[in-house]
This record gives structure tokens, sequence and C-alpha cells, in this order.
């Protein structure tokens, strides 16, 4: 009997060369593929509802596969586990309906950026943050931000070329605050966090780069009106590296009921 699993995965994305499978890289999407080949035997591609770049992590990522094995979702949370790399692991698995499709169900994806902006080094979390080496204005940071909430044309906050039809976007929120009481740097980082319906590609990566300049004195807050209203990708700032950024959660469409039975955490 076939069963649809969906999953719910972490993974630090350092070494990967983003979600997508490609040929001759090592990728996530590839990494759980081969996973799911040693428990059950089938070349399954698993699909995944955000196509996280390169050297980009994830502590919500969702993805999904159809498995003739008919194994329940805890044997596969716990298979999965045992041959993912230390990297990579799923946090939570259930059985879903034949036609859930991870891309087409999320309604709603949380993103966190992390800069480290202390006068020294980060240690533990150095491959986790973008180094900036001089304090931001957090403030004018977030007052920026403020201008990102809402239905726009987000063309501005797009890596070129792109194929996207339409570059219009929700963002819930934005925020940007200094997180007290990190590991190694209390008080050290400044995190932005992105919550919207969809984002281009590097979107959150091209207001993390916006941002900074703000926070650097380089723009006014105002400023990141003129972006939007450019659309146009010169108007807006750098793309900031991918290290610093994590996919946070990711919100399924509430109006089905996507999780037939119940969730299977690890453990």
């Amino acid at each position: 009997m076939s069963r649809t699993i969906g999953l719910t995965l972490a993974y630090e994305g350092t070494r990967y060369s983003g979600w997508q499978v490609q040929p001759g890289r090592t990728t996530v999407q590839g990494t759980l593929a081969g996973a799911i080949r040693g428990v059950s035997g089938e070349e399954i591609l698993p699909r995944g509802a955000s196509r996280t770049d390169a050297g980009v992590h994830a502590l919500g990522q969702v993805a999904a596969f159809t498995s003739a094995a008919g194994h329940e979702p805890g044997v596969w949370v716990r298979a999965l586990n045992a041959r993912l790399p230390a990297d990579v692991t799923v946090v939570s698995g259930w059985e879903a309906p034949a036609d859930f499709d991870p891309v087409s169900a999320a309604v709603r994806k949380l993103y966190r950026y992390r800069i480290h902006d202390a006068i020294w080094r980060p240690v533990l979390q150095r491959h986790l943050v973008w180094r900036w080496k001089s304090p931001l204005d957090v403030p004018a940071m977030q007052a920026a931000a403020a201008r990102l909430i809402g239905e726009h044309d987000f063309t501005s906050f797009e890596t070129t070329p792109s194929t996207r039809r339409s570059k219009v976007r929700t963002i819930h929120s934005a925020s940007v605050e200094r997180h007290i009481g990190h590991d190694d740097a209390p008080g050290a980082e400044v995190w932005i966090e992105v919550c919207g319906n969809g984002f281009l590609h590097n979107m959150v990566r091209i207001i993390v780069g916006s941002l900074a300049m703000v926070g650097r004195g380089k723009r006014d807050p105002g400023w990141i009106g003129d972006v939007i209203a450019a659309r146009s990708r010169p108007a807006a700032g750098p793309t900031a590296p991918p290290q610093g950024l994590v996919l946070v959660s990711i919100d399924l469409d509430p109006q089905r009921s996507w999780q037939e039975s119940p969730s299977t955490s690890a453990t």
C-alpha cells in the first residue's frame, strides 16, 4: 500500500549546494533521496516547500514523498535519521493525503537572518552568521523594515535574470532586534526576521543587504520605500551572504487537513 509521507526537516546548509538536486553537487534533496533509497530501495525524489540556496540553513523545511513500501511515518523518521548525515535530520513525520504538494500547500514562510556586529569575532556561531565589524543602528533598520510590510512588487529584491512572471508578494511581518544572551556573544547579534506568503530568488538576502546599508548610516529608513517603487534590482542594496539565513518555519494551508494521522516526532 502506497503512503504519502510528509516530513519536517532541519539542516545546516554549509556544505550543500542548496535544496534542489544538481548534477555533480551535494544537495539536501539529493541527500534525502539517498536516505530514502537506503530504507526502501526506491528511487524517489522528495518534494520540498522551499528551494533554499547554497549555504542556507533550515529548522522547518517541509518535504514529502510517496512510497510503495507502506512504512508508518514513525518508521520512516527513525530509519531516515539512521541514514542521514549529521548535518541533516528529520524533526517529524506524518501521513499526508496522496495529493499533498509542499509547494502549493505552503501559505506562510518565516526566515531569520543573523548578523554578528560586535568588535570580537564569533567563535561558536561563525558558520551561522554574517560577520559585521561595527555596530549597526537597529532602530533605523527596524524603521526601514516596517516599510516592507504589505503587498508589493518586489522586483528590486530579486536576483536577475528571473523567470518568475509575478513579482508581487505579501510580507506579513518584518522585525529587526538585537538578540540578547546567545551562546558566545550576548547582545552581539542582530536578528532580522521576515514572514511572508512567498519569496523571490534571494529576496530575503537582498532585503538584509539593504537594511544593513541603513544600519551603517549609508541610507535613511525611507529609502526602502524608494527601492520598492523603483522595481529595479540595482536600486537595492547588496545580496547578504548565505550563511546567516535560516528557514525557520513553514505554515501549511489551514483550509486543508494535510495531516491525516498524528505527527511522529524524532526522539
